[in-house]
């Protein structure tokens, strides 16, 4: 019997901790990675560093005077020398670790062994980046942070600048118009496409830019944030009327900046500008957002007559991508299938756009069109995205770098509630007024009169 109560005296609380360890770490990895995995993986990189290091031939023989000072001090075995490591930093999703490279090292190599290291020392993902010429810092992921998604709590939007999806390296993937003017972004049904572009137009709706969008699925994309666009075109023909006018709007404003640059010869070189963005405040001209959504419905044609109005259209977007970033207008062109069997002009169109953002698809033409002229690894991953996993997608630019992103839910009241709260910020474009949307009216709820009306009390 008192075995027994020893038992359970000690098998009881350790019974218990097992068991929340294991929920927690199926229910709330952050809570576990905070509580049990971070202590752990910390000790494991400590006490196994050189010879993880060593196991991955990333050491390098020691130099000659290394060499003579441990025979004479300790007389022991001189063994090859690991990058030398800086402070183990935590964080809330996993390890950060600054490595000084050795002579003759590259980032390449510590890159290569970045599976090794995470198997070694029990992580969910390692990623490398270059810090500075000899410098690579290791980002340890201890749990998939895309599974549930939660946004990092410091964030600091800017002009231009909207936070809308988490990497897989658990820093914010930031749509940054300045740096990616323009953008193709792909996505079937339920993939997480318009959650995506709910999280764009709910970022840029609290700044002084202004929306412009084209939403061929008759708007119901788009329309529910007509408070905050300056136009909307929701089919064919209306966008056949809108595209020339932000070609008339940006040779306005090239004609604006050329006048700039014709400037006296005692003018420093600091205010003669090639962009809106060289101008003063005062004339500098507020930056517009094109949002295309279904672009495939501006190439397909039903009849020979439609052939004329496509190719003007097709030719006025690929105008607008390659002229319209100096300008201050950029394109953000979504559709659930882009492939050059669109028709003339689909694969130039598509060279124009420097960013591509590609969820799951339904072939992988379209995912090929995406990212096989970027990035060749990057299909594969597009392809194998789940269902189950909305949102999910991956994300590159023509430089040659991808990663997986995946954006947190937002509803579409939500979104629109900000569209509504910002309207006072839609910039005075005289050009678009014809094509700015009707606001419904909002209905005013009347209060019923109270079944017993108040009597004063007297006396």
């Amino acid at each position: 019997m008192t075995d027994l109560a020893t038992l359970l005296e000690v098998g009881g609380p350790v019974a218990a901790l097992g068991g929340g360890a294991a929920y927690a770490r199926a229910k709330h990895p952050g809570v576990y990675w905070s509580t049990v995995g971070l202590p752990i993986s910390t000790v494991r990189l400590l006490s196994s560093y050189s010879s993880v290091m060593e196991a991955c031939g990333l050491t390098v023989a020691p130099s000659r005077l290394r060499v003579l000072a441990v025979k004479v001090t300790t007389r022991r075995e001189v063994r090859p020398v690991p990058p030398r490591r800086g402070i183990i930093r935590p964080t809330t999703t996993g390890l950060r670790v600054r490595l000084r490279l050795a002579p003759g090292q590259e980032p390449a190599d510590v890159a290569a062994s970045a599976e090794r290291l995470r198997h070694a020392w029990g992580v969910h993902a390692v990623y490398v980046s270059t810090v500075k010429p000899g410098v690579v810092e290791l980002r340890l992921v201890g749990f998939d942070v895309l599974r549930t998604v939660r946004m990092p709590g410091k964030l600091h939007p800017d002009l231009l600048r909207v936070p809308v999806a988490l990497r897989e390296d658990a820093t914010p993937f930031v749509r940054d118009y300045r740096t990616v003017p323009h953008q193709l972004t792909l996505g079937a049904t339920l993939s997480g496409k318009s959650m995506y572009l709910r999280h764009l137009v709910a970022g840029l709706a609290r700044q002084s830019v202004a929306l412009v969008g084209i939403d061929c699925k008759r708007g119901v994309e788009l329309a529910p944030f007509a408070p905050r666009l300056s136009a909307l075109a929701t089919d064919p023909d209306q966008a056949a009327e809108l595209l020339p006018v932000l070609i008339k709007e940006m040779e306005e404003r090239y004609d604006l900046i050329k006048a700039r640059q014709g400037v006296a010869p005692s003018t420093p070189d600091e205010e003669i500008t090639s962009d809106i963005w060289g101008l003063p405040e005062h004339e500098r001209p507020v930056p517009v957002v094109l949002f295309v959504d279904e672009v495939a419905e501006l190439f397909l044609v039903a009849t020979k007559k439609d052939e004329e109005r496509r190719d003007e259209m097709v030719t006025q977007l690929i105008r607008l991508a390659q002229l319209g970033r100096a300008a201050g207008i950029y394109l953000e062109v979504c559709g659930q299938r882009f492939g050059a069997e669109l028709g003339k002009g689909a694969t130039m169109l598509r060279a124009q756009l420097t960013g591509r953002v590609c969820h799951r698809v339904n072939d992988e033409a379209s995912a090929k069109m995406a990212l096989g002229d970027i990035a060749p690894e990057a299909v594969a991953a597009a392809c194998a995205i789940a269902p189950e996993r909305p949102g999910l997608a991956v994300a590159g630019d023509t430089s040659g770098g991808w990663y997986r992103i995946r954006t947190p839910y937002l509803s579409l009241g939500d979104a629109a509630e900000t569209c509504r709260e910002s309207a006072h910020l839609v910039p005075d474009l005289p050009a678009l007024k014809p094509f700015r949307p009707d606001v419904p009216v909002r209905p005013t709820v009347e209060t019923p009169d109270p079944v017993v009306w108040p009597r004063p009390v007297t006396d």
